[in-house]
């Protein structure tokens, strides 16, 4: 009896540290992370090789253990690779309602890396069911959220998607530039599946675009990456239009040839899809459930029989066991009650700073909103003030008036300038500011900055030198335009500040990455000089040397704060040297890919340059739309100037009817109109007349609306205020082009 007593104590004692194991192992959040990894990264390769019965059985194991451990971020990455799988299988409304599930987590956690990657499979859903422009809207707010957290391989991916969308749309240019910037950054990041499918799809561009050598040349670098990494998917493809390549440039062995290649791994990739998605293999892996279930079944029946004659023991342990459980049920009770509340305290704090959040993100909004109603309410009246004072000075004024005039439009042009630099300043705290890569000529770039700046620098008395490295190659990818006026601002500041002095402009490269070069460029002059006081705060807006300084030299003190802004964008620093009385040093370092391309001018504009008298002005016609009577008679005194005849209406349903029963050569619009806007006019104009020329009068920020003008379908834009030169230069230009036209037909 002695013997069994003490047999039941240690079966007890062995059986509460067993319990206490268990439960511990089950609570280890380490444990049960490893566990869902497991899990979703077995779904991944098993979509990635088309077992996809095999992926949703590991999604579904994965779902459940997040669920019962309330796991929101990995829910919602669960939900995302369901969404990623439906899609693959054409469940599309099943794949959008799982990807808003975990859209809704990821907003709601601020889990910005995997909403990106979730607004990326969105995207690709809404272009397998052909909703291009919805998938561009998805692709576009994944880029944001991967190039805030700077994640390469995802950027390079989705701009892939992007390209794609765009050839799908037949928007050859648009997808030949972002794919890229795909290739670009897939290099950069060694990146080789991304870098085989960029380029076989920028063949493919190339193809459309009639260059079918260099189409040739990409095709045939994508497959080879393709073939020594086993990429059977992106080698199908390359083959594909490798042949296609071929059979246009008449090369029908090698087109035969590659068209082989291609039929074979199509076959090949037909058939692992079928084996692992056919409804055979479903039903077998149900049934091989089912019998392992069944003999699980049957092991516990024999070993309910095997333990039956320990009745007794297990009534005796149950006792025990209810005894443990109640002691941990009491134990979970004020663990729980310590989580409520700690979780009620977290939900409050989350609570208030969601509102802060919504009341920044407003702030923030209506101040972006005040600034683009003042800028067009300030551009209009400028339109006048600087008409108007161009006009005056033309008309033989008195000489006692000469100066007033001046003054009054040089105090136009500034606050034109002061304008300009406030919503410039505003993009950039917005993060609006978007890079866009081109290829360019470095040195010309600098030269003809420094040709444009020179008539400001000889009425200083300064001379520019130029100092660009031998050994320095000239042609680049980068954003030309804010590298431009990095070096205008700093340039022109220099020029201000030296009189009877030197500038100096030094380029040379301090680092080599593979093609990325970090560029030192360097501003020195001789001038004034500024204060190490006034050093310290010289890139903040609105900051100037002293307020004797500002009444001297003037400007807004908004340039280095413009320009600190920029090179931050362009993942660059700036440095400052300076003493007063000797000069200053601006040095700043940037990254640019080096390139053997050189600059692509097929897009340049190109501005009228030839005699006006060639043209014929006796028969052109131009539609003036202009609401405004002030801005009716200044742009009807310029045309006038220029010999054009022209006609005015104030409304853009009057501009339609008069654009049907006439025939005019130009149409001037403006865009904020009573009725219809300028922009609604033109769409209605491109429904019966493709080529009529029309320019948009717009004083609205054009960067923020270039997308509305390029989809009504206007020819050009001329931004108001407009310096009456180009003004008449780009309706020369239009002119001319025309004439050009009508001669080769």
């Amino acid at each position: 009896m002695l013997q069994i007593k003490s047999y039941i104590v240690l079966l007890l004692l062995l059986f509460s540290m067993c319990v206490s194991s268990q439960n511990s192992a089950n609570d280890d959040p380490e444990l049960i992370q490893n566990e869902i990894n497991y899990h979703i990264e077995n779904a991944q390769k098993n979509l990635e090789n088309f077992s996809y019965y095999e992926a949703q059985k590991n999604l579904d194991s994965a779902l459940k253990i997040a669920e019962n451990t309330n796991n929101k971020e990995n829910i919602a990455i669960i939900y995302a690779l369901k969404g990623k799988l439906q899609l693959y299988v054409e469940e599309f409304e099943q794949a959008i309602n799982s990807l808003n599930k975990a859209v809704e987590i990821q907003r709601t956690i601020n889990d910005n890396v995997n909403l990106g990657k979730s607004y990326k499979i969105f995207g690709d859903v809404y272009a397998a069911k052909k909703m291009y422009y919805q998938a561009l809207d998805s692709y576009r707010a994944a880029k944001s959220k991967f190039e805030e957290e700077e994640l390469h391989a995802d950027l390079a991916d989705v701009l892939l998607a992007e390209g794609k969308t765009y050839l799908l749309l037949k928007n050859y240019n648009r997808a030949r530039d972002v794919i890229e910037q795909s290739l670009a950054l897939a290099r950069k990041n060694d990146l080789l599946k991304i870098q085989s499918e960029d380029l076989v799809y920028h063949a493919i561009v190339y193809n459309k675009l009639k260059n079918n050598e260099k189409a040739l040349t990409l095709a045939n670098e994508g497959v080879a990456i393709a073939k020594q990494e086993g990429f059977l998917s992106i080698l199908d493809k390359g083959y594909l239009i490798t042949s296609d390549i071929y059979n246009e440039l008449e090369d029908f062995r090698a087109s035969r040839e590659n068209l082989k290649y291609h039929i074979e791994i199509s076959d090949s990739l037909a058939g692992i899809k079928r084996a692992n998605y056919s409804k055979a293999q479903e039903t077998q892996a149900k049934l091989d459930f089912a019998l392992q279930e069944n003999a699980k079944l049957s092991e516990d029946k024999e070993k309910a029989e095997d333990d039956k004659n320990l009745g007794t023991l297990i009534s005796i342990l149950s006792v025990a066991l209810i005894t443990i459980l109640s002691l941990l049920t009491l134990s979970l009770y004020k663990n729980n009650n310590i989580r409520l509340k700690t979780n009620n305290m977290l939900h409050k704090k989350n609570g208030e700073l969601i509102i802060a959040k919504e009341k920044a993100e407003l702030a923030s909004k209506t101040k972006a909103n005040f600034l683009s109603t003042v800028t067009h309410e300030l551009r209009t009246p400028l339109y006048a003030v600087t008409g108007l004072s161009n006009m005056l000075l033309e008309e033989n004024p008195k000489p006692e008036q000469i100066q007033h005039l001046k003054s009054l439009k040089f105090s136009g042009d500034y606050l034109l300038t002061f304008i300009n630099d406030i919503l410039q300043i505003n993009k950039i705290e917005a993060n609006k500011v978007d890079i866009e890569p081109e290829p360019f000529n470095l040195k010309k770039k600098i030269n003809n900055i420094i040709l444009a700046l020179n008539n400001s620098a000889q009425d200083n008395n300064v001379k520019i030198h130029l100092e660009y490295d031998t050994t320095l190659g000239e042609n680049f990818i980068a954003d030309q335009i804010k590298i431009s006026q990095i070096l205008i601002n700093l340039i022109g500041n220099s020029i201000k500040f030296t009189k009877d002095g030197d500038i100096w402009i030094r380029i040379y490269k301090i680092e080599e990455n593979d093609k990325i070069y970090t560029l030192r460029f360097e501003v020195e002059d001789n001038g004034i000089g500024i204060s190490q006081e006034k050093q310290d705060h010289m890139f903040e807006s609105f900051s100037q040397g002293s307020i004797q300084i500002n009444r001297k030299y003037g400007g807004t003190g908004l340039g280095l704060s413009i320009v600190k802004g920029l090179i931050d964008i362009l993942k660059g620093k700036i440095y400052v040297k300076s003493e007063l009385g000797k000069g200053t040093t601006f040095y700043f370092e940037i990254p640019l890919e080096y390139t053997a391309t050189e600059e692509n001018l097929d897009n340049k504009t190109t501005y009228f340059s030839g005699n006006p008298d060639d043209l014929d002005l006796e028969n052109v016609k131009v539609l003036v739309v202009e609401d405004n009577k002030i801005n009716q008679m200044i742009t009807k005194k310029i045309l006038t100037k220029m010999k054009l005849n022209c006609e005015i209406v104030d409304n853009g349903e009057a501009a339609v009817d008069k654009i049907k029963t006439n025939k005019y050569d130009i149409i001037l619009m403006d865009i904020h109109m009573p009725g219809i806007s300028g922009i609604e006019a033109t769409k209605i104009v491109r429904t019966f007349d493709k080529e009529l020329t029309i320019f948009a009068l717009t004083a609205v920020t054009i960067e923020d609306k270039m997308h509305e003008f390029e989809e009504a379908g206007f020819t050009d834009i001329i931004p108001k205020p407009f310096k009456q030169e180009e003004f008449e230069k780009k309706l020369y230009n239009a002119l001319a082009s025309k004439k050009g036209r009508s001669e080769t037909a």
